[in-house]
C-alpha cells in the first residue's frame, strides 16, 4: 500500500499524515506538538505495593500478642523440660500445630516453652512429633 502525502490541517504543508485520531489531519512534527500523538499512548498505573499481611491477619497478631503475655503470665515454667538445654522459665509459646488460620488464637493448641528448647523442636522435628511438642497440620 502506498500513503498519498495529504495538507496538515495544522501547517498547511503537504505531506504524509501522521495522527489523525481525534479527527484532524496531521503531519508527525504537528502531532506531536499538540500532543495527539501522547493520547494514545496510554498512562501507565503506578503498581500498587502488595502489603506483607492484611488487615484481617495485622488485627489478629494484635490480638495474638495480647494474649500471648496473658498466657505466658499464667504458664510461666516450660512444658517441654529438654536435659541440658531447657532454662525452665517460658518465653515464648510454642504452636502445636502451627500458626495458620484460627490457629493462631487457638490457645488449646498453645504449649509454653523456653526459647532453647522452642528452637531444639524446631530444629528436631520428628522427635517433637514423638515426645508431643508438635502436632500433624493436615487433618
Amino acid at each position: 500500500m502506498i500513503s498519498k502525502k495529504k495538507i496538515c490541517e495544522e501547517c498547511k504543508k503537504e505531506s504524509y499524515i501522521w495522527s489523525s485520531k481525534t479527527g484532524r489531519k496531521l503531519c508527525k512534527q504537528c502531532s506531536s506538538n499538540t500532543g495527539v500523538a501522547k493520547l494514545s499512548i496510554k498512562p501507565t498505573a503506578k503498581a500498587k505495593p502488595i502489603p506483607a499481611r492484611s488487615q484481617k491477619r495485622s488485627k489478629e497478631e494484635r490480638l495474638y500478642s495480647a494474649k500471648r503475655i496473658i498466657y505466658l503470665a499464667k504458664n510461666t515454667m516450660c512444658a517441654m523440660h529438654i536435659p541440658g538445654i531447657c532454662i525452665h522459665k517460658a518465653t515464648t509459646v510454642q504452636h502445636l500445630r502451627g500458626r495458620i488460620g484460627d490457629l493462631l488464637l487457638d490457645e488449646s493448641e498453645w504449649m509454653p516453652a523456653c526459647w532453647p528448647c522452642h528452637s531444639y523442636a524446631d530444629t528436631h522435628p520428628a522427635e517433637a512429633f514423638e515426645k508431643g511438642w508438635a502436632k500433624q497440620r493436615i487433618n
